[in-house]
């Protein structure tokens, strides 16, 4: 075991406790010492209470100004602002892993358990330096149906309550950020409605004390988007002035919507400007989940601070009604989207069970979006690990959506290459693919799934099989990952492994961290780091971003099974303009059902021959990808008859949180 000052030998029990109580059971380290082990002094990072620290990821010029403005003596401390990127610039990355899954039962097979107890295996029992890179989970599901996202029983992040509620308020920061922009379109569409043009540019460009104009910065951004180029507002003309100051917005074009993090049914469809000072300027919208705002996605692929103002200046809201994109910047937002987003682009420092470092940072949504964690994030632990540490990132839902963009879509960003995928199974969901009956959230088990059954076992292993020759397609070693569970046999776990092979993986190991930590997944670590050591093929991708938004869309959907594509007159209205707007070059982040490879979440195994409908087309221009609709997807959760909420409450005695899951 490793000689790390900040590992704990956990005291495992049986049967395995609630989650909740698994996580109170033990004192996490202060934050400081997981610090550290990674090599991070008090100067690069800021401290969230005890068990919680922002690393800085990128040097805010306002502090370099906050110094100056104090005349502090910056020789004293320089190092102080230099961040972690800063520093480890020329450093070697580690060995990065991305753990995928099968497509998943309702009830989830394990991912974000698998992911912290292979590194908990890794730092904790394998000596190897270890970073386990996380999203951040969404409050909706935590007070929902779902749950927490901190893994389960003895592979978890801790402090669990923490983790799955406030953080250190970066999903708060996004909301924020996402509804001042809805409030800044809708009242830029009142007052266009009922002012001259010429009074719409004398309040834009309000006279100083001695009567003379001027444009503020972001005002610049528009001008150079219009091929403007004067300095100053009096040198403009008539019909500059116009073009300048009238963002003529198509209501009927706007895709942006205001957004909370709490599921909320009744806030899918809501009507504005009802309110009398409105002028009858009624509009229908809705509301949407925070973390399925561009935002979070914006954050989520953003490679610097730089990079992040010019992502949210970007972003399209809609159109102007002779067709334009109109964006955040156009709206003059763009620079206080970012100011609301400072602290939001650094990383969160915290712990597992067992006390290897975790980063967690941002959350997009795995159907819409593409549902990994952050770019920045990835980068700050491939640095501090180094030569031979390991870096293990979750992507989200089954690996037809979550590593499909990963592989796509962050690496594309990122420029970093994987070494290995993990594609996390479970007896049960190859049982549900083989032909079982329904897997239903809330309701128990059927009898199938509690007793031996090879054969059906050995028919849903076509589900995986698809998964690993996606996968490995990418030019990754494959480790497929048997989350086991009490009720499955050696039988049918030798099953899996024998398909695992025969499909191709690199190795297929049995795991039991749920139950035991770290020490359950000491030979999913060794598999994975043999796969890492060995690979032989660069980075693939599943198609190159030169080609059409048609041909794009197809790739994926042969990678799904399918045997073509069918394009609703929407779909192909959305692709032809956005191609006319200069956006076909962004890759392609597929929205559909994370319950088949098909649109019909029903089609069990790996299905083909199968038409793909995509029924919208839609964009995050800021964020970087166009987002193909199949079927419908919902943005805004709802909550179920007996959500999760009956059972958290606090214990006033202890302060302690209980009945989190």
């Amino acid at each position: 075991m490793s000689s790390s000052r900040c590992v704990r030998k956990l005291e495992v029990v049986s049967p395995v406790p609630a989650d909740i109580d698994v996580a109170n059971s033990v004192e996490p380290f202060h934050i400081s010492e997981i610090a550290k082990d990674l090599n991070l002094s008090s100067n690069h990072y800021d401290l969230y209470g005890k068990y919680k620290a922002k690393v800085f990821s990128f040097l805010l010029l306002s502090f370099l100004f906050l110094l100056l403005l104090m005349r502090m003596p910056m020789s004293l401390d320089f190092d102080v602002l230099l961040s972690v990127l800063d520093e480890l610039q020329g450093s070697k990355d580690g060995y990065y892993v991305v753990v995928g899954g099968i497509t998943p039962t309702p009830l989830g097979e394990g991912k974000s358990t698998t992911t912290v107890g292979l590194c908990q295996a890794l730092g904790a029992f394998l000596d190897k330096k270890v970073v386990t890179c996380l999203r951040q989970p969404s409050q909706g599901p935590t007070f929902g149906i779902k749950g927490g996202a901190a893994g389960g029983g003895y592979s978890q992040v801790i402090p669990m309550d923490e983790f799955n509620l406030h953080l250190t308020g970066d999903i708060h920061a996004i909301t924020a950020a996402n509804n001042l922009l809805a409030a800044a379109i809708d009242t830029r569409f009142f007052h266009e409605s009922s002012q001259s043009d010429k009074a719409l540019f004398n309040r834009l460009c309000p006279p100083n004390k001695e009567g003379k104009r001027k444009f503020s910065d972001i005002m610049f951004r528009r001008l150079k988007k219009l091929g403007i180029t004067k300095t100053e507002p009096e040198d403009l003309t008539p019909e500059e002035v116009k073009k300048f100051a009238r963002l003529d917005i198509d209501p009927n074009s706007i895709t942006w919507r205001r957004v909370m993090d709490v599921n909320d049914r009744f806030l899918r469809k809501i009507t504005v400007g009802q309110g009398p000072e409105e002028k009858g300027m009624v509009r229908e919208t809705g509301f949407d989940i925070s973390v399925a705002s561009e935002i979070m996605a914006v954050l989520a692929l953003t490679t610097s601070l730089a990079d992040m103002r010019e992502r949210l200046g970007k972003m399209v809201i809609g159109n102007s009604k002779a067709g334009d994109p109109i964006t955040a910047d156009d709206l003059g937002v763009g620079g206080a989207l970012t100011v609301l987003m400072k602290d939001a682009i650094n990383p969160t420092l915290m712990q597992t069970l067992e006390g290897t470092p975790v980063l967690v940072h941002a959350g997009p949504f795995a159907n819409i979006a593409h549902g990994n964690s952050s770019i920045v994030a990835d980068k700050i632990a491939l640095k501090l690990v180094g030569p031979g540490g390991f870096v293990v990132t979750e992507a989200g839902f089954g690996a037809d959506i979550g590593t499909e963009k990963f592989m796509n879509i962050k690496c594309r960003y990122s420029g970093l290459t994987p070494q290995c995928a993990v594609i996390v199974a479970t007896i049960r969901a190859l049982k549900m693919h083989g032909g079982g009956p329904e897997v239903v959230a809330g309701k128990p088990l059927d009898h199938a799934y509690l007793n031996e059954n090879v054969s059906l076992v050995e028919a849903g292993c076509v589900n995986l099989a698809r998964h690993i020759a996606n996968t490995k397609a990418y030019g990754v070693n494959v480790v497929v990952a048997v989350n086991k569970f009490s009720t499955d046999t050696d039988a049918e776990m030798n099953a899996v492994r024998n398909a695992s092979l025969a499909a191709g993986a690199f190795d297929a190991v049995i795991c039991s961290h749920h139950a035991h930590g770290g020490k359950g997944a000491v030979d999913l670590g060794i598999a994975v780091q043999k796969a890492c050591e060995n690979v032989t093929e660069p980075l693939k991708f599943l198609y190159p971003l030169d080609i059409g938004i048609k041909e794009k869309i197809e790739a994926i959907a042969k990678s799904y099974g399918a045997a073509g594509v069918e394009y609703s007159e929407q779909a192909e209205k959305q692709i032809d303009m956005y191609s006319r707007q200069g956006f076909s070059g962004l890759p392609i982040c597929m929205a559909k059902t994370q319950y088949s490879f098909s649109h019909n979440a029903s089609a069990k195994g790996a299905p083909s021959g199968f038409i793909l409908p995509i029924r919208d087309v839609r964009a995050s221009i800021g964020a970087g990808f166009i987002y193909p609709l199949v079927g419908t997807m919902s943005t805004m959760p709802g909550l179920p008859t007996r959500p999760c909420f009956y059972e958290i409450d606090l214990d006033t005695a202890t302060g302690k949180v209980i009945g989190l899951s």
